[in-house]
């Protein structure tokens, strides 16, 4: 009977995260979970008490399935350089995910308080894995440019689902990957600012 009542809540789910794609928010109904899964709609009730309910389930199940996959891919790679590159790639394959940026768009009007704090600490123990790697290149401030990092990661999402440019997701990581090695591998300051503060002081290296 348990294992039935969890197979049911599992189909309950993955029509929700069908519906989501589908239809965006509006078609998330239990009506539409009812039709989709065969049950009866006051069967959906048992299950989840109302939409909110269902939501908070679909994100507390879904979040940190997607934080492993990205702990897994740092894990599978050797070097830091080969793990943010790994940090990069895998947070945009999930973003561009449609699944993924169903459940993310309902999450931000559908989540209380206490679920929006869960979902918080996933990422924070995520984001503690990028400062390890960035500590180990010598990064002295590891977690300010984890969250530049994450702002750019952040940015080549906007760019790959905001339909404005001609290069595919593939593309657009690759670039970024570029980017975030570049500017980060080195473990201090990017040259040129380096070399801009030394012809500043005297006895720097001349212009």
């Amino acid at each position: 009977m348990a294992e039935h009542r969890a197979m049911r809540r599992a189909a309950l789910l993955e029509a929700a995260r069908a519906l989501l794609v589908e239809g965006g928010a509006r078609a998330l109904t239990f009506a539409a979970l009812a039709e989709r899964t065969g049950l009866a709609r006051s069967s959906v009730y048992e299950y989840f008490s109302s939409r909110a309910a269902l939501v908070t389930e679909l994100c507390a199940n879904d979040f940190p399935l997607w934080a492993a996959e990205v702990s897994a891919a740092m894990d599978a790679v050797d070097t830091p350089r080969e793990k943010i590159a790994a940090y990069v790639r895998q947070q945009l394959a999930l973003a561009t995910d449609q699944r993924h940026q169903a459940v993310v768009a309902i999450s931000v009007s559908e989540l209380d308080d206490a679920a929006r704090a869960e979902i918080r600490a996933t990422h924070g123990e995520l984001a503690e894995l990028v400062v390890d790697v960035l500590r180990e290149l010598g990064h002295s401030e590891p977690s300010v440019v984890a969250g530049l990092l994450r702002g750019l990661v952040d940015a080549a999402v906007s760019v790959a689902t905001g339909g404005r440019g001609a290069h595919s997701p593939e593309r657009i990581a690759e670039l970024a990957v570029a980017i975030a090695l570049d500017g980060v591998a080195g473990g201090g300051e990017p040259r040129g600012l380096r070399d801009a503060e030394d012809r500043q002081q005297p006895g720097g290296t001349p212009a």
